[in-house]
């Protein structure tokens, strides 16, 4: 009897904890939704037209990383405002923004270029799935995109050597499943965030 008891207190107690990390996102599912959609571009647009030298390449995947950092951080100072869960949104943000200063480095090579779109992608994905960790918001959704991160990352590190179009092709392959994966995350996100009870107002004292 008191076991029963002592179990549904820490029920209780742990459904009391909030999820600041779930309120960020889900108070920013709008800016989760804008970054998928421009993943699902940039993969549509690398397997339509997939380019021919690595300078290509690393000039439309720079633009790519800078309005994906963009919206990270501008979703990070939101719910940073909010005092709700933000380091996730702004590492990811910085890490995106790097990615793309590093890319545009003078003299940089195809083994360079396709090294650091592995480290970006694993570092993206041990975020997301960290993420996961911590919030009980659409996790599988999360964890779905941290997946396809990580794997693109080690695929791009066990074969560096590929050429242009190719890494053009896994590219776009990579950037329609994560971007995917960031558009459903943002819908089942929006139907938690529009579906949470309002707080009744105080009615006033007679």
């Amino acid at each position: 009897m008191s076991t029963t008891s002592e179990n549904d207190r820490f029920r209780r107690s742990s459904a009391a904890v909030p999820d600041s990390l779930g309120e960020a996102l889900a108070r920013n599912w709008w800016l989760i939704a804008l970054r998928g959609v421009l993943g699902m571009i940039f993969g549509v647009i690398a397997l339509v037209m997939p380019v021919a030298t690595i300078l290509a390449l690393v000039l439309l995947f720079s633009a790519y990383m800078v309005v994906d950092g963009a919206i990270a951080i501008y979703a990070a100072i939101r719910a940073a405002r909010k005092q709700e869960g933000w380091g996730f949104l702004l590492v990811q943000g910085i890490a995106s923004l790097a990615a793309a200063i590093a890319f545009m480095w003078p003299g940089l090579t195809v083994v360079a270029f396709v090294l650091l779109i592995a480290a970006w992608s694993i570092v993206s994905g041990c975020l997301m799935l960290a993420a996961a960790m911590r919030t009980e918001q659409a996790r599988w959704w999360l964890v779905l995109g941290g997946a396809a991160a990580l794997l693109y990352g080690i695929l791009m590190i066990v074969a560096p050597l590929s050429g242009a179009v190719v890494l053009t092709w896994w590219l776009g392959a990579f950037a329609l499943v994560f971007g995917a994966a960031l558009i459903i995350l943002s819908l089942k996100l929006r139907s938690r965030y529009s579906g949470r009870p309002a707080v009744a107002a105080p009615r006033p004292v007679s």
